[in-house]
This record gives structure tokens, sequence and C-alpha cells, in this order.
């Protein structure tokens, strides 16, 4: 017994020793413990909001605990499925289009020999990206306007008819679709530019002294090496079906398509700021959350059952 706590206190005087010795390294790491304890936890107290009748002025120490009865209004609500079935829709979309076309674009990238090119490629790629979105709808609106956007003058000077982009409801979700891919599908290929970096080279040699065409090399060696890395992303991916950003379907939506722009972050947005219904609106941000976990849990579980590791 006497043996076994000495070695216990030394291997704690070590990991100790070895604190200390990267201590500027942790001490890095303590704006980002912060932001995340006061920014992400501290607020988790307002959850207590989806099971009260909320009220601004008793605080949420003060108003009326009501239970369930809050879900039980929002489920019986028509609006809400309605926007829980167009947030899945247009998310489901948006990845089963840009998903693969990241991959796409990164392996055409890392095919480039130009080093000059490839770099400005990449950058020009990355760019929409840290452009906001009240830009991108701007852009957007003059693009896509049915009546003097770009593209429909051009389509009228070739006989064509206009096509109601921003006011038909499957022309919006494709214009919607297209703004997301054209604005992140170049920040979405640095993880898979990273991950073609560690491929072994000596692979390709082989394979291409053997006969291997650039193709087979791409489907026998390439993908292969990076499927861990798509599992995992496509899994980080997944489980943010139920969550979908405001701006895009905000600015991008109006009366005419709200049929299908009407999503949950726009439902949330018209209960708890325009109409101060703070906890049906609070009810549905925890509703989100943990359907996203289950996700997670299942989408995690599928891919440790085909033989992937996972992320949890």
């Amino acid at each position: 017994m006497v043996q076994k706590q000495k070695v216990k206190r030394k291997t704690y005087h070590v990991n100790v020793k070895v604190i200390w010795k990267h201590r500027w390294i942790y001490l890095m790491l303590v704006p980002v413990l912060a932001y995340y304890i006061i920014f992400k936890y501290v607020p988790m107290y307002g959850i207590v909001m989806s099971f009260q009748d909320y009220n601004v002025f008793q605080g949420v120490f003060g108003s009326e605990w009501v239970g369930f009865e809050v879900f039980n209004r929002i489920f019986h609500n028509p609006n809400f499925w309605s926007a829980v079935k167009n947030t899945l829709v247009l998310n489901l979309l948006t990845l089963a289009v840009t998903f693969p076309l990241t991959i796409i674009v990164a392996l055409m990238l890392n095919e480039v020999m130009n080093a000059k090119f490839k770099k400005i490629t990449q950058s020009i790629l990355y760019l929409p990206h840290f452009v906001s979105w009240v830009v991108v709808a701007g852009i957007a609106t003059n693009m896509f306007a049915q009546r003097d956007g770009t593209i429909n003058l051009l389509l009228n000077s070739a006989g064509v008819e206009s096509i109601p982009f921003l006011s038909s409801n499957a022309w919006w979700i494709f214009t919607y679709v297209i703004c997301n891919v054209w604005k992140e599908i170049g920040w979405g290929t640095i993880i898979y530019l990273a991950a073609l970096t560690n491929v072994d080279e000596s692979l390709y040699e082989a394979a291409y002294l053997d006969g291997a065409t650039k193709f087979q090399r791409l489907i026998y060696i390439t993908l292969p090496s990076i499927k861990s890395v798509v599992v995992t992303m496509l899994i980080l991916q997944v489980s943010k079906m139920m969550t979908i950003g405001l701006d895009a379907p905000l600015l991008l939506g109006n009366d005419k398509v709200s049929g299908v722009s009407e999503v949950i972050s726009t439902y949330v947005y018209r209960l708890g700021i325009e109409n101060a219904h703070y906890s049906d609106s609070t009810a549905i941000g925890l509703f989100q959350s943990v359907v996203n976990i289950i996700i997670l849990l299942v989408a995690d579980k599928f891919a440790k059952a085909i033989g992937e590791d996972g992320i949890i």
C-alpha cells in the first residue's frame, strides 16, 4: 500500500512539473476557457425560462413555474412544425450540395502544381466566407431580382422569360442553396487540404509505377486516406441539422416565400424579439439543442458501426 501511494505521489509531482514547464502555453488557454465559461455556461441558467411563464419585471427567480406547459403550447403550434420542416429541408439540401462539392474542390486544388496560382485560387475561394450576409443578400437581390436582376436581364436578352428566383418557393430554395455554396465552399476546403498534405507520397509513386491512372490513384489512395476526416466532418455537419443561421433566411426571405423561408431561427426571432414571448423562444432553443445532441450521438454511433473512430 505504501509503495502504491509513493508511485501516485511521484506521478502527480511529475505532472505538476510538466505543467509548470509549459505554463505559458497553458496560460494561453485562459482566455478561451473564460470565453466559454462566461458566454456559454453561465447563461445556461436562463434555460429555466422554458419552464416558466417568464415575466421581464419579475425575472428568472420571480416568474411563475409552469412545468412543461410552454413545450405543450409550442408543440401544438403548426407554425412551429412548419419552421422545423423548413429548417431540415434547407439544411439537408445545403449539405447534400455543399459537402461533396467541398471535397471535390479540395481534391482539385490539391492537384494544382503551380504554387502561386494555387494560393491565388484559394484566396479567391476563401474570401466570400468573410463577407457579411447583409452584403451577400444585397448581391443576390441585384443578381436574382425578377424585373431588373442581372441574370434575368441576360435571359430576357436571349429571349427567355424572367425567372422568379426570389418570389417562387422552389426557386427561392435554389437561390438560398447557391448563395450558401458560393459563400462557404472555399472555407470548407481548408481541413481537407490539410488532411491531403498528410497522405504518403510513396503510395502515389508505387501506384504510378504499377500503372495506375490519376483517377485510380484518387479513388484507391487519396479518398481512403482522408476517409476519417470526411466522416468526422460529416458527423459535425449532420449534428447541426436543427440549427440554421438567422441572417440568410431573414435577409433573403420575403412575404411571398414565407412558406419556405420561415425557419426556426426566424421563428424564434419573431417570437422573442418582436412579440416578447421569451419562454416560448427559450423552449424552442432548448428543443433544438436536445435534438442536435441526439442526432450527434446517433451519427457517431453509426460511424463507429461502419468501422470509423467517430468523435466521442
